[in-house]
């Protein structure tokens, strides 16, 4: 959320994500208010190289340009200081002169000269090569030309080079030459006076521009090289573009507003997979480790101060590796050993409950998709008013008719999930059938308690979340606006009650705080709603085979606007490049001239070959790749870099597996009669390129199990000083047959065979050593073969 934002009025505001000048994700508009509340999150992977990630405050405009009021830009360096806690950042002006994005190639030499006479000067050649990574304006690429200046304390020279059209990626290769010192027999007159010190002031500077042609011209970033450094010698590297020095300065930074945010940033760098295969094996066994809170896995939540840090990585690697149902079942069992009241089972943050409700989360994507969002997007789009709380209804708000209006949406939002059982994923109900005979087994004497054990994660950790935070669970787009934010969550509320009626011995009314609530729920028949609740859990909690009728649905992985290219139907022009809605199903990927529209072009997901980045100078666009498939390929540009990587990454999971998939492919197009890549005149030549590796074959739940074991690593080296810790109360157990320490030391540790907990923490420990001089060893040659001035490591700032 922002606050005190300027201009003084009431006005509407949107906040956009961007990396460097990249825009890649937007919140929706909060319309009137100085103080606009955006609830929204965003996850993403960072497909490239940044130097800034930046949030915009712009004033939304209806007939003119949206007015950008101020930035928060974190350098990537600084990031790690801000992760994982809220902050306030002040908003700062937004300046053309510190907008910068790309990097810029040059090759500098300072030559020695003779002259006629014999004489010696010296003369300086820069050869400006290329530049990448320049930002779009206006969304378009640039008409990027760049300045090159020779700068002292009396003279400025300057050059330019020629402008290129429609490009981000400029091949400028000019060379300019500039005198730095001149023979003592120069007499010509000049408008500065060269003198031979002057060469430890002077320094190259270029700067990079948008020709802006019938307007002004766009500044793009700049560099400064002193000559001095050069010594006689030819000096080549990269460099990233840099914002003027007098760039966002103002005196009014104060006047802006700021904005608060909760960045989590994770940078890891994963070996290959050889290198974990100690430590995933030790995590993998876990479920067999008796007790199982000497297991690594239970170790590495009792050590990180979050357990949410270690349940994210650890969920996902056993699910990877099919090992989840039996560690849940191990921590589900020492759960209870501490719980002493039926009517309480699984209601706390512990590691078991934590791992239940990570795993329905990435599990259960598509299961909340088909049974609730089509009810949650007409509670969103045509929302009917629904207050019953007597202090909060508005003036001519008829209370009758919004209890109607809530019952109406009560009653279709619990009569989807009911009749939902068929849809719910395996692995969920694996996990509810054993968490059901566990709870049974604790507390025999309670019929009731099999059936809480799973509604207190199925309706109020699954759905009742799912229905309060759409937008978290990928259901609507945003964060829906504050009367149907009320309206989700009295919605919400009532399936919580009713999804417990299955399960409580007492008078359900009695478990309601307000009694508007419970004036509301004596309209429901509660034998009826009880009956249904039971069914549903018997059915969730089943091992029994569920099989659908008639042929399965196909499961819908991605939607979203994006611009294709004519596919050279069109009568007359030039082929352009025209806005579509993409959807991308297990079945087929098909693009519709408009949302909820029939399909122009569907291609069956059997028929496609490759899918592949395009290169930038095919059609001067950036963010493209190509679906190829039997007929001409298609070419597709996304929005941002991001989603053009997520698209790529989902096309080619869901294709992996077709047998007739390419080994090679051009990656830039057929124009004019040959491709440009290889310059082959023949549309139907083999490619010159070898396809992308593939990518893991399991279409709905995307799992690097490498990485998440390189995650659990550094959570282990972040915490080494509680392992340490925890391996001393182990010896001081072990030793004393008792605690010897304060007992704050250990106190939160659970430590039930000290013997076995300390055994495992060796293992850990010797483990991530080892990983430690992997990584070192890795550093150091990345660091000797990644040169600083290389493409991939270019100089930042000014070189001295």
């Amino acid at each position: 959320d922002a606050k005190h934002l300027v201009p003084n009025k009431m006005r509407d505001f949107f906040c956009t994500i961007n990396l460097d000048q990249e825009e890649v994700f937007r919140t929706q508009v909060v319309e009137k208010s100085l103080s606009p509340y955006f609830g929204e999150e965003f996850y993403f992977e960072i497909p490239r190289t940044f130097q800034w990630l930046s949030f915009y405050i712009y004033d939304k405009s209806v007939l003119q340009k949206d007015l950008r009021i101020g930035k928060v830009s974190i350098k990537k360096e600084d990031l790690c200081n801000y992760t994982g806690k809220e902050n306030w950042f002040m908003l700062q002006p937004v300046d053309s002169n510190s907008e910068v994005q790309g990097k810029v190639h040059l090759e500098l030499k300072l030559n020695e000269l003779i002259t006629d006479n014999g004489s010696v000067c010296q003369q300086l050649v820069v050869h400006i090569k290329e530049c990448h990574g320049l930002p779009l304006i206006n969304g378009q690429n640039c008409d990027p030309y760049a300045t090159v200046s020779l700068v002292g304390p009396s003279r400025n020279d300057q050059k330019k080079t020629k402008v290129k059209k429609k490009t981000s990626n400029p091949q400028f290769n000019e060379t300019f030459y500039f005198e730095v010192t001149r023979s003592s027999s120069y007499t010509k007159k000049s408008q500065f006076q060269v003198e031979e010190e002057d060469i430890e002031k002077l320094e190259i500077r270029v700067d990079l521009w948008n020709n802006g042609n019938l307007v002004q011209d766009v500044f793009l970033g700049e560099i400064k090289v002193p000559v001095k450094v050069l010594k006689n010698d030819s000096f080549q590297a990269w460099y990233l573009l840099q914002p003027r020095e007098n760039g966002n300065k103002s005196s009014k930074t104060d006047d802006l507003g700021s904005l608060r945010l909760n960045i989590c940033y994770t940078e890891d760098c994963v070996l290959p997979s050889e290198y974990y295969a100690s430590l995933r094996n030790l995590l993998l066994k876990s479920a067999d480790v008796q007790p199982i809170s000497a297991s690594a896995a239970y170790i590495l939540s009792e050590v990180c101060r979050d357990k949410y840090d270690a349940v994210l990585p650890l969920v996902r690697l056993l699910l990877h590796h099919h090992k989840l149902v039996p560690f849940v079942v191990a921590v589900a069992e020492l759960d209870l050993k501490d719980t002493q009241e039926a009517n309480t089972i699984f209601r706390g943050n512990s590691l078991a409950t934590r791992c239940v409700d990570e795993m329905m989360k990435i599990v259960g994507k598509h299961y909340l998709k088909v049974t609730l969002k089509p009810v949650i997007d007409e509670i969103c789009e045509s929302p009917k008013p629904c207050e019953i709380d007597p202090i909060k209804l508005r003036e001519g708000d008829n209370v009758e008719i919004n209890m109607e209006n809530l019952r109406y949406y009560v009653d279709k939002v619990f009569r989807e999930i009911v009749r939902s059982s068929i849809s719910c994923p395996t692995l969920m109900c694996d996990v509810f059938y054993s968490l059901r005979h566990l709870a049974a087994k604790r507390f025999p004497n309670d019929p009731h308690v099999q059936y809480s054990a799973v509604s207190s994660f199925v309706f109020l950790r699954f759905f009742a979340v799912a229905v309060v935070s759409p937008h978290t669970f990928h259901l609507r787009p945003h964060h829906p606006d504050a009367q149907t934010s009320r309206t989700l969550t009295l919605i919400s509320k009532a399936i919580q009650t009713l999804g417990s009626w299955g399960s409580l011995t007492k008078s359900k009314l009695s478990s309601f705080k307000e009694t508007f609530m419970c004036e509301f729920f004596k309209t429901f028949q509660e034998e009826k709603f009880t009956e249904s609740v039971k069914k549903f859990l018997d059915d969730v909690s089943s091992t029994e085979s569920k099989e659908p009728s008639g042929v399965s649905e196909p499961v819908h992985l991605k939607e979203g606007e994006m611009y294709k290219r004519a596919q050279g139907r069109t009568r007359i022009g030039k082929k352009n490049f025209k806005k579509r809605w993409f959807c991308l199903t297990t079945r087929e990927f098909t693009y519709h001239k408009q949302q909820d529209k029939e399909p122009i072009f569907t291609i069956p997901i059997k028929n496609i070959l490759a899918v592949e980045k395009l290169d930038e100078s095919s059609f001067n666009k950036k963010n493209m790749f190509q679906v190829l498939h039997g007929e001409k390929p298609l070419y597709i540009q996304a929005n941002n870099c991001v989603e053009a990587s997520e698209w790529i990454e989902a096309l080619c999971r869901v294709t992996r597996c077709n047998q007739k998939r390419l080994s090679f492919y051009h990656p830039s197009a057929f124009l004019n009669g040959n491709w440009l890549c290889c310059k082959a005149t023949m549309e139907n030549t083999e490619g010159c390129a070898r396809c992308t590796a593939d990518v893991p074959a399991d279409t709905q739940i995307e799992i690097d199990g490498d990485r998440e074991t390189e995650r659990i690593y550094s959570l282990f080296t972040i915490n080494r000083s509680k392992l340490q810790k925890l391996e001393e109360a182990c010896g001081s157990i072990a030793v004393y047959q008792g605690p010897r320490k304060e007992p704050d030391d250990y106190s939160n540790f659970t430590i039930e065979d000290s013997v076995a907990t300390f055994h495992t923490l060796q293992q850990i420990i010797d483990i991530v050593e080892k990983l430690n001089e992997s990584h070192e060893k890795y550093q150091k040659k990345r660091s000797s073969s990644a040169k600083y001035g290389s493409e991939e490591n270019p100089i930042v700032g000014k070189v001295s």
